[in-house]
């Protein structure tokens, strides 16, 4: 521990990084009945935290040995951490950024002089090539999180909240992904102010380093939720999965609903949007706060970074109402008959705000509504469902439905009587030209699309729904060939959503 301090304390990052302000978000702080403080790392140079840890390691590098080059696989912060620093320092970078990179991405690392190499659809597919060129070019590799300077460096965000506070804090909130970020924090904090809890947050379905102490050994996750793109890591670092084991208290996970309602409260508290990573501690310190019932403390949240696509904006809206509790969203199946309708809407929804109304015939005795409602909480959820129930009208709540929330309320139509054998999937595709395509031929003509729907959701992969009708005994073909394809995809065939609706 002593000699990660001191490589905190000797770090180099204030070369090229600023001292980041550490600010009270006022109205935040009397709603949740606690002092929350923001770390404002989104104004560092490159807009995020990753810049002090790149600095870091390349300066030492440059230090003790010579340097033609660096190299690194990225496809967010890091990459514009590593390239910002090769500049300064005035050394040749190499960043390796998946085909599927947002070009915004893209150009904001060939505008700090990097050359940029594009490559496969993934990190781990970039990763590959760029150990390849790295043989073939001789260029040092910069690791995004475990290495202990990077560790050092972004453990200086730990120092300055320290001085910042004089120490008068209760918990601090880390994002993390491979874990350089809270490995540095908590190994500081947890040798000079010991009492302060440090609590990491993950996104529920990219939740590496809560399972990997849960099992008290690194776990290698089989898929990684993609939305918070910043912390999307299959399996944390050995030197940082070492530190958090030592020093980090507990991990919280959240759901995208709740990061989108943390990046409008960010919003709200600084004016500044910051990108889904940017917004996790936000989001775990919100959770915390409302299961754990605490008040009258000084919590401590690291907005980690701003690089956020504007295209995105759309979803995080969409999706905040949920987050904020502010809508419900529910599946309501009416008798089908003249009026019934009306009487619904007067005597169920009389006073009530609505935010979404979808209506479809299923057969000549009942109809379905999809219907989006401005209640939130699950008590209040609970009434509403079972006051309709009372009523006689069948009710199941999609307000955590994914199928329901991503693709059927953006969907026209309705269910198809022609439609035969159906199978229902959901893909993450690649946001690249050809994705679909090449799915398509490769497919052929043995199955029949009786469905599709895809909705550009600014990110790195698009969820795109289909439906395939399906001859009789091709079911072990058809897994054999999605399974070929390398996309993630899900069967939903039995969701409640499809069975309504679609």
């Amino acid at each position: 521990m002593q000699e990660m301090i001191r490589k905190i304390l000797t770090s180099r990052v204030y070369e090229a990084a600023i001292e980041t302000p550490l600010e009270e978000a006022t109205d935040l702080s009397l709603k949740l009945k606690n002092r929350i403080l923001l770390k404002r790392e989104d104004l560092q140079p490159v807009f995020s935290f990753k810049i002090r840890g790149a600095y870091n390691k390349i300066a030492h590098l440059c230090e003790t040995e010579p340097v033609s080059g660096v190299i690194c696989a990225s496809a967010g912060n890091h990459a514009q951490g590593v390239a910002f620093s090769a500049k300064k320092l005035g050394i040749k970078a190499l960043i390796v950024m998946p085909a599927t990179t947002p070009q915004i991405k893209v150009e904001a690392v060939k505008s700090l002089g990097a050359e940029v190499v594009l490559y496969g659809d993934n990190y781990s597919e970039a990763a590959d090539h760029c150990a390849l060129l790295q043989q073939q070019r001789a260029l040092t590799f910069i690791h995004p999180f475990d290495d202990e300077l990077i560790i050092a460096g972004q453990g200086t965000v730990a120092d300055e909240i320290l001085r910042q506070s004089a120490g008068k804090i209760d918990a601090i909130f880390v994002p993390v992904g491979g874990g350089g970020l809270i490995a540095g924090i908590a190994t500081y904090f947890k040798a000079l102010a010991p009492q302060i809890r440090i609590i990491g947050v993950e996104p529920l379905d990219s939740d590496a380093m809560y399972q990997s102490l849960e099992a008290d050994k690194r776990i290698n996750l089989e898929t990684v939720g993609i939305f918070a793109d910043g912390v999307a890591v299959r399996q944390v670092g050995k030197k940082t999965f070492d530190l958090c084991r030592k020093h980090v208290d507990e991990i919280v996970r959240v759901s995208t609903d709740e990061i989108c309602s943390a990046i409008k409260s960010v919003y709200q508290a600084t004016r500044s949007i910051v990108e889904p990573a940017g917004a996790l501690s936000m989001a775990g310190l919100k959770q915390y706060v409302k299961e754990r019932k605490i008040s009258g403390q000084t919590l401590v949240t690291i907005n980690s970074g701003a690089n956020m696509n504007f295209e995105r904006l759309r979803y995080v809206s969409e999706r905040t109402q949920v987050g904020e509790g502010l809508e419900s969203l529910f599946a309501v199946t009416i008798p089908e008959k003249p009026g019934a309708l009306r009487h619904f809407c007067s005597s169920l929804l009389n006073g009530t705000s609505i935010t979404e109304f979808s209506y479809r015939l299923a057969d000549r005795e009942k109809a379905h509504l999809f219907l989006g409602i401005s209640i939130g909480g699950e008590e209040a959820r609970r009434e509403f469902a079972a006051r309709l129930n009372n009523e006689g009208y069948a009710t199941i709540d999609m307000t955590t439905n994914e199928l329901a929330k991503t693709h059927l309320r953006y969907m026209v139509g309705g269910r198809s009587s022609t439609a035969t054998r159906e199978r229902l999937f959901r893909f993450w595709f690649p946001e690249r030209a050809g994705a679909l395509t090449r799915f398509l031929a490769d497919m052929g003509t043995n199955w029949n699309i009786s469905l599709f729907h895809y909705r550009n959701q600014g990110g790195e992969f698009g969820r795109v729904l289909i439906g395939l009708e399906l001859p009789q005994g091709d079911e072990d073909e058809l897994l054999q060939f999605l399974d070929r394809t390398g996309y993630r995809y899900l069967e939903q065939t039995d969701d409640p959503a499809y069975q309504l609706f679609l």
